[in-house]
């Protein structure tokens, strides 16, 4: 994805997390854009991220009691993207 920013000349600041349901990595591009450079942007993020569906078990062994029931694993949907827009009342680069 952060390639995929450059090559259109955005550029972005990149925050990792771990998501809570799948405790998988996570990753939040910071990108801000002026007004009309908006819809290019979500052309990028479109092209990008596809979701799709991943096989994961719902308790993980490790983490069950001995004979415990372990439920059948589950598809989930996971990738794809969330784009939240906000206007920035000023911005300063020094």
């Amino acid at each position: 994805m952060a390639d995929e920013l450059i090559k259109a000349s955005f550029k972005s600041t990149i925050i990792g997390s771990t998501g809570g349901f799948l405790r998988e990595g996570n990753t939040t591009f910071l990108v801000g854009v002026e007004d009309e450079e908006l819809a290019n942007l979500k052309v990028v993020l479109e092209q990008s991220c596809q979701s799709r569906e991943q096989v994961v078990n719902m308790m993980p062994y490790e983490t069950a009691q001995p004979g415990a029931f372990v439920a059948a694993p589950v598809k989930v949907p996971v990738g794809g993207a969330v784009l939240f827009v906000m206007d920035v009342e000023q911005f300063h680069r020094f």
